[in-house]
């Protein structure tokens, strides 16, 4: 079964740490199972709301790259409230939405000063890759990576600035396309590797091949929905598939 757990995060509660987070003016994560409440990426959508979202697709074929940039695309923002990463994370809002993001994705010791907006990674903090990448030889999936160093962690958006430019972005204001590259449900820490195979390809060339499958389905399929970007017919039917595997291995809500 895909899992989610890494969307159920939520701020340390010990009471050591909440008194060193109003000491120092940052915040610790520590992992437990309750979902990250307000924050648009910490809880995976049922099946029948990832149903609905199939539904709300709109199919066209792709757009030319003419003009395009990822300056087009304005990043890093500030993580103002609009980019959904919830209320416990709006401290931060002078820090940037990769900063942030940083934190939100983190396992174990990891804090974001709120002033500085420096990031420390303690004894056991880090970040684990889920996307997970393939064996080239064997095609297995080979271990998750375990990264300690935040210079080694790509921002990957979910659905790449190139595709949303191909799916309609390009008919947008750039103030839309700003929403897009910072928003908290387009944006996952991840393994440069896994990154890097996914490239601006789109769900018909790429879909996570480890833990993080479903719910890169389902935050891909509500980012389109969002922001109005379409899918092509290929697009359509390997979602389509996913999904079906997914709502059968229980990858959802």
């Amino acid at each position: 079964m895909f899992s989610s757990q890494r969307f159920r995060r939520t701020l340390g509660v010990a009471v050591p740490a909440l008194l060193t987070a109003v000491i120092t003016g940052a915040c610790t994560i520590v992992e437990n199972n309750d979902a990250e409440v307000g924050n648009s990426a910490a809880v995976i959508s049922s099946a029948t709301e990832v149903e609905a979202l199939f539904a709300q697709l709109k199919v066209a074929g792709e757009r030319p790259m003419n003009g395009y940039s990822r300056d087009e695309f304005p990043h890093w923002d500030t993580a103002k409230a609009e980019h959904g990463f919830g209320d416990q994370f709006s401290r931060y809002a002078r820090c940037t939405t990769r900063e942030v993001m940083m934190l939100r994705d983190a396992e174990g010791e990891v804090t974001l000063d709120a002033a500085t907006c420096d990031l420390k990674i303690g004894a056991n903090g880090g970040w684990r890759d889920e996307y997970g990448t393939l064996d080239r030889k064997t095609g297995a999936l080979k271990p998750y990576k375990w990264i300690t160093d935040s210079s080694g962690v790509d921002a990957e958006h979910i659905v790449a600035l190139a595709e949303a430019w191909r799916s309609g972005a390009d008919r947008l204001d750039k103030d839309t396309r700003r929403r897009i590259a910072n928003d908290a449900l387009n944006l996952e820490a991840s393994d440069p590797t896994a990154n890097r195979s996914k490239g601006d390809q789109d769900a018909a060339n790429y879909l996570p091949p480890g833990k993080f499958r479903c719910a890169y389905v389902d935050r891909y399929l509500r980012v389109k929905v969002k922001y109005g970007l379409t899918v092509d017919t290929a697009e359509q039917a390997a979602l389509r598939t996913a999904i079906d595997e997914c709502t059968r291995q229980g990858g959802f809500r």
